[in-house]
């Protein structure tokens, strides 16, 4: 897979399809790449109405001396229309998808798609999420000994500059006391680095520091400063042009819920339909087996009324003054509402996301779904994903420290440490699971709370800085978990919740905050902000080697070269018409200035690092 742009092509951006999402009844005008090399005798499309195959042709559009532009109609038939190119070629033919070119016949997995769902709203294109573990961010008292004040019966407090605790049965009881007013005061730091948009992880109160295991959903927790803090933290943000996602669990409440209480009271009550019950101890089903957590059962029609359903609903109350948050992050939303034969979760989603564009059309849904997500995301629920197969996966495998030993995800195995095109055909085969209008808004992370800590993945800073230029430069939308930007460390994600070292950030760096890996982040945001390419455009892959990637990222008025390279590697040539005569290839990352020879642009074979130039 060394050089790719000798291959057709063909992605869901502006360049190829029309923006926006098409209504049931368009047609749909699609083009297609294909290098002057290529043989083809035609070009035809091969689209699914209604389970079955259908062939539209294709006509010639374009054609100068270095590529040709086919174009085909595309009845949109069904609100997700999948789709192929044929490329009709002596001795035979060739299927173009979303995974790339292949001399045989392929499934359906891969293919194109046109979505009539709406997708998730523009915004999204420019952000740049800030995800924060409320106990571990920062105090409002700026104390730095273990937290003062009413404290609930289950928490072990802990000194601000104490070590998470990784494993055991104290690890969901260290209770640091960050709060919501303490995240409002730090505001400032968020702005410098770059991000626009805050997700928080739970806020209601519960029995342990992450509050996964809610014992009620009307309420901020009193640990964070209550509700009044929460509004307060929400009119900052807002008043600075930032936005704020709430956290969720759709999926089961905590074993203290207030719900789950009443319904353990009285099996008649309304609340009892709300849970799985058993024979077996506990009396109940628990999700993944966890008494603490009790799963919820959609169906109950007044269990959605009561969560999901309508401007009273728990999703709708939290979006609606004075909180007005921009959005929900759904935790294990790919569990919520399947147990056995039961399977609620698309109506769930879709339920939760017409309570959103009631009242607020600009709100975005995202589900966590740490596997295959494809079939979820087209059925018009979620508007994205935490994108930990198409991204973080297939990242940290290419630029994961050979000598790790780190756990792998869920997985009975350390992170394996494998070559570029192994990390390029995993992301090109779950990108082309789902539409394009979903790819360009994924969330794509290189780390969360659930993860080990990306420096701790990668070993060295200059591979965090590989890691970051991959995040900032591919399409989606970047996800950083706070505390990456200054390199902090942790083998799993509970050890990774670290807290923020405020004295060392307010110092300029210290033992426990990088600055220069502060600098890497903030630049890397403001490459993206500067490039309408790096935040909408297509993406072309031009090289594939095991220590260094390279693609293109266009928009029809922007051209853009990423190179990431894990080592130093053997250099490339590539294709001189990208840089149109006349022009220049500009700098933007990197520093090194791009060589034009005549027939050729020449990639350095430089490494570890990141270099970006706009192709004028």
């Amino acid at each position: 897979m060394a050089g790719l742009l000798d291959q057709p092509h063909h992605d869901g951006s502006e360049l190829y399809v029309p923006h926006g999402a098409p209504r049931l009844g368009d047609t749909v005008p699609v083009r297609f790449r294909v290098p002057a090399t290529g043989s083809e005798r035609a070009v035809w499309v091969r689209t699914v109405r209604d389970a079955e195959p259908r062939m539209e042709p294709a006509r010639l559009e374009h054609a100068d001396e270095h590529e040709r532009w086919y174009v085909a109609d595309i009845p949109m038939h069904n609100p997700v229309t999948s789709y192929r190119a044929l490329l009709d070629e002596p001795g035979g033919y060739r299927w173009l998808n979303g995974a790339g070119v292949h001399s045989r016949d392929v499934a359906d997995t891969h293919d194109f798609r046109l979505s009539a769902h709406e997708p998730a709203a523009a915004w999204l294109d420019d952000a740049v999420v800030y995800q924060i573990f409320p106990d571990r961010f920062a105090r409002s008292s700026g104390h730095t000994g273990r937290p003062t004040g009413e404290l609930p019966d289950w928490a072990e407090p802990a000194d601000w500059a104490d070590e998470s605790i990784g494993s055991g049965p104290s690890t969901p009881r260290q209770l640091y006391g960050g709060d919501l007013r303490g995240i409002e005061q730090r505001l400032d730091h968020l702005q410098r680095l770059g991000v626009d948009t805050v997700y928080l992880t739970p806020v209601f109160p519960a029995r342990s520091n992450h509050r996964y295991d809610a014992s009620t959903f009307d309420h901020v927790d009193p640990v964070l400063g209550g509700d009044e803090a929460l509004v307060s933290l929400s009119r900052a943000l807002h008043s600075r042009g930032m936005r704020l996602l709430g956290d969720l669990t759709t999926n089961h409440t905590g074993a203290g819920h207030e719900w789950f209480a009443r319904a353990q009271a009285d099996r008649a009550s309304a609340e009892a339909s709300f849970y799985y019950w058993q024979d077996e101890a506990p009396g109940y089903v628990g999700w993944l087996g966890h008494d603490s957590l009790p799963k919820l059962n959609y169906n109950a029609p007044a269990l959605a009324e009561r969560m999901v359903e309508g401007p009273d609903s728990i999703i709708g109350r939290w979006l609606r003054e004075p909180v007005s948050l921009d959005g929900w992050r759904i935790d294990v939303a790919n569990m919520t509402g399947r147990h056995g034969a039961d399977d609620f979760t698309h109506q769930v989603a879709r339920a939760i996301r017409a309570t959103m564009r009631d009242l607020n059309p600009e709100a975005v849904l995202v589900s966590e779904h740490f596997h295959d997500a494809g079939l979820d995301l087209r059925a018009g629920g979620w508007h994205t994903n935490m994108n930990y197969s198409a991204f973080t996966r297939p990242v940290w495998t290419w630029l994961v420290d050979p000598d790790n030993e780190l756990g792998f995800l869920g997985l009975p195995t350390s992170i394996p440490r494998r070559d570029g095109g192994s990390m390029v055909a995993t992301m090109r085969e779950f990108d082309a699971a789902v539409p394009w209008s979903i790819t360009t808004h994924q969330w794509n992370m290189l780390g969360s709370h659930d993860t080990p800590r990306l420096r701790t993945v990668v070993g060295s800073r200059a591979m965090v800085e590989v890691a970051a230029g991959l995040l900032f430069t591919y399409p989606g939308t970047p996800v950083m978990f706070a505390g990456d930007e200054g390199g902090l460390t942790g083998v799993n994600g509970e050890h990774g919740r670290a807290p923020m070292p405020w004295p060392s950030i307010d110092a300029g760096g210290g033992p426990r905050w990088d600055a220069a890996t502060f600098d890497v982040y903030r630049s890397l945001i403001a490459l993206r902000r500067s490039s309408r390419a790096l935040r909408e455009g297509g993406i072309r892959w031009a090289v594939v080697e095991p220590d260094a990637v390279a693609y293109l990222r266009e928009t029809a008025d922007e051209r853009v070269l990423v190179l990431v390279a894990r080592a130093p590697w053997g250099g490339a040539t590539l294709p001189r018409h990208l840089v149109p005569a006349g022009g220049e290839a500009q700098n933007l990352y990197g520093g090194a200035a791009l060589s034009l020879r005549p027939d050729a642009i020449e990639l350095p074979g430089d490494g570890p690092g990141v270099q970006v130039w706009r192709l004028a």
